[in-house]
């Protein structure tokens, strides 16, 4: 696997064509954590397919039952993909609970060199361009690192709870998109 320089720059785009070998790749390392990669996904769909369904999710078209508008980007290091997040336009009444109005990964080849907040505060412009004035994270109460990134881009705890269905306890933050009414 091919490692971006250190410190290198990250920056927040859209998948594209290009993408689905290393998409995928990515998809299936995190799929071992239990965690998705790639939202959605559907086993041998095709990548052309895929990415328009992402396009048409982030206009909220033709989305599905429990599904809202979302903007999903991956952060990029000099042409390597070092995680992913996913910015939910609105809240449901599960995301509301848990899940929140962003998600992110990082691939563990990548892990603490940052890239986790520079996704978080990029997804957080993200949030901002769409109305949200104050985005809920959410992260396992044992992941001391989410916890630590998501303070550090501003975050104030609302509160931990259980998640129904043996989820385990989950912090909830409060973070400042900046945008004032």
């Amino acid at each position: 696997m091919t490692r971006p320089e250190p410190r290198a720059t990250l920056h927040l785009r859209a998948l594209t064509p290009q993408d689905e070998d290393a998409a995928r790749a990515a998809h299936d390392e995190l799929a071992r954590e239990g965690f998705d990669f790639l939202l959605g996904v559907r086993s041998g769909e095709r990548w052309d397919a895929y990415l328009r369904r992402l396009e048409d999710e982030r206009a909220g078209v033709g989305l599905p039952d429990g599904r809202v508008p979302a903007t999903f980007l991956v952060g990029d290091v000099g042409g390597v993909l070092v995680g992913r997040v996913s910015v939910r336009h609105a809240l449901n009444e599960a995301l509301s609970v848990v899940g929140g109005h962003i998600g992110y990964g990082v691939l563990p080849a990548h892990r603490r060199r940052g890239y986790a907040t520079a996704m978080l505060r990029g997804a957080l412009a993200v949030a901002r361009s769409v109305g949200v004035r104050d985005a809920l994270v959410t992260c396992d109460d044992a992941n001391v690192g989410s916890e630590r990134t998501i303070e550090r881009c501003g975050g104030v705890l609302q509160d931990v709870v259980d998640v129904p269905g043996g989820g385990g306890a989950k912090r909830r933050y409060r973070v400042p998109t900046s945008l004032r009414p």
